[in-house]
């Protein structure tokens, strides 16, 4: 086994016809990305988003779903190094605001973007960045091709694994900060934690969820507004052996109150999952 990849301690014990044991709780994992030049890791995902908002006494309900292709092409490995180039191969995407007709377009189909999609469409094949992560997903180096710096939801396109091996039911946060403004007009910074919490392992996935918590009060509730949008909480399945995300699952149910007056209301629904394509769908293995 070459130094590239993923060293793990994992225990499978079979109980003949009648089926697995349980993992054992006191087993210790190690959660490291292990990505070869060369390879690509695609993935499928999906975004439905709906916001309601009251103010003044008028609501209006916008409704967003897209659906996009996108991957991961390793370039090179160097050392504890991967580099790899972050693409948006196709998407589809519906919008509608309040009583205006919906908006639909798939990159696929040919036809000119509507206005509003055409930021979108611009980046459709290109190279939106590239990034050099080490084994525990941290960015090491990063150059942005305007696209997004982030993934939705999170602080970046990586996992951020712990730094030792841990047993199920061990937690490790990764502190974040979130760029909000006042209504007075002022940059307001707001320190929130990832926390992230081994749940199960089996056949090799690990099973890990994640919520995002405020560290610094928010009294402000337009303030409030802004940062629930962005935060985290869901489920997260990694591929201990291959060393890559399997899938991620992101939901949001908020309601914030007052953040225009006293009679404004702000609710936000939404779930984000990320698949990885043609993955094969595993069974336990005798040690």
């Amino acid at each position: 086994m070459d130094r590239y990849c993923l060293a793990i301690a994992f225990t499978l014990a079979t109980l003949g016809s009648i089926g697995f044991a349980a993992d054992d709780e006191s087993t210790k994992y190690l959660l490291r990305y292990s990505l070869a030049g060369g390879q690509k890791l695609s993935y499928e995902v999906t975004h439905v988003a709906k916001t309601k908002t009251r103010l003044k006494g008028d609501e209006e309900i916008s409704q967003v779903h897209t659906v996009s292709q996108r991957h991961w092409a390793v370039t090179h490995v160097d050392g504890d190094e991967m580099t790899f180039d972050h693409v948006v191969d196709s998407v589809e995407m519906t919008q509608q605001q309040g009583d205006k007709e919906e908006i639909r377009w798939s990159s696929q189909s040919g036809e000119e973007p509507p206005r509003v999609f055409s930021k979108v469409a611009e980046q459709i094949g290109k190279t939106l960045a590239t990034v050099t992560i080490n084994p525990r997903g941290q960015e090491t180096d990063r150059q942005d091709n305007g696209g997004s710096k982030a993934s939705l939801g999170m602080g970046s396109l990586s996992l951020a694994l712990p730094d030792e091996p841990i047993a199920i039911g061990d937690s490790w946060a990764i502190p974040r900060e979130i760029k909000t403004r006042t209504e007075d007009g002022l940059v307001k910074p707001i320190k929130i934690r990832e926390l992230y919490t081994l749940e199960k392992v089996k056949s090799g996935v690990a099973t890990l969820s994640v919520r995002s918590e405020p560290l610094t009060p928010i009294e402000e509730q337009s303030v409030r507004a802004q940062v629930v949008q962005q935060l985290s909480n869901g489920t997260i399945k990694f591929d201990l052996d291959a060393g890559h995300m399997i899938s991620k699952e992101l939901n949001w149910d908020e309601t914030v109150v007052g953040f225009q007056g006293p009679n404004s209301m702000m609710e936000y629904r939404a779930r984000m999952t990320e698949q990885l394509i043609d993955s094969v769908v595993r069974t336990a293995r005798r040690p």
